[in-house]
C-alpha cells in the first residue's frame, strides 16, 4: 500500500484525449459517476492545445472509484482512454508542469543521481570480483580435495601394509 501513498483519491489523470475533447466534453463524459468539483486540461504553452491529457476531480472518492473503473479503456472521440487515480501537484511539477522549469533547474540532483548510479555500479562490480574469487577458490578446494582423495586410494592399493590396515578398519 506504500505506493498508494500521496494519491489523490477524488482526481482521477484521464490520458488518451482527442484533439477535439475539451474540458465540457471530459465534463459530459465523466458526470454520469457523480457529481464534478472540477475539470482541467492542461494546455501546451507554444500551441495552446491541451496536451492530450486531463484532469477530472469528484467530491465523493467512490464516484471516482466508480469512473476509473468504467472508463478506464473506453473509447471517447475514437481514441481509447487511459484513467487512473492522480499524482499530487508537487510531483508533476506544479500547475504549469515540468515545462515551466529552466532546464538547469534539474542540474545538481542529476549530477547527484550520476555519482550515485556510479558508485552502485563500482559496488555490485566489487560484489561480482568478490563473488567470482570466492567461486574460484572453492572450485580450488573441491578439485584439492578430489585430488587428496584419489592419492589416497592410490597409495592403498600399491601398499599392501596400508591394504590390510585400511581392511582392519573398515572391520572396527
Amino acid at each position: 500500500m506504500a505506493m498508494m501513498q500521496g494519491v489523490q483519491k477524488n482526481t482521477l489523470y484521464v490520458g488518451g484525449l482527442a484533439e477535439e475533447v475539451n474540458e465540457s466534453i471530459l465534463h459530459a463524459a465523466f458526470i454520469p459517476f457523480g457529481d464534478i468539483k472540477d475539470v482541467k486540461t492542461p494546455l501546451d504553452q507554444a500551441t495552446q492545445k491541451h496536451r492530450s491529457f486531463g484532469f477530472v476531480t469528484f467530491l465523493e472518492r467512490e464516484d471516482a472509484s466508480s469512473a476509473m473503473d468504467n472508463m478506464d479503456g473506453a473509447e471517447l472521440y475514437g481514441r481509447v482512454l487511459t484513467v487512473n487515480y492522480a499524482l499530487p501537484e508537487k510531483i508533476k511539477g506544479g500547475e504549469q508542469g515540468w515545462a515551466a522549469q529552466p532546464i538547469w533547474a534539474d542540474a545538481d540532483t542529476w549530477f547527484e543521481r550520476q555519482q550515485q548510479e556510479e558508485e552502485m555500479r563500482r559496488i555490485e562490480a566489487e560484489n561480482r570480483a568478490t563473488m567470482q574469487a570466492a567461486e574460484e577458490l572453492h572450485r580450488k578446494k573441491t578439485a584439492e580435495e578430489r585430488e587428496g582423495e584419489k592419492e589416497e586410494e592410490i597409495e592403498i592399493k600399491d601398499d599392501p601394509m596400508a591394504k590390510a590396515e585400511a581392511e582392519v578398519m573398515q572391520q572396527n
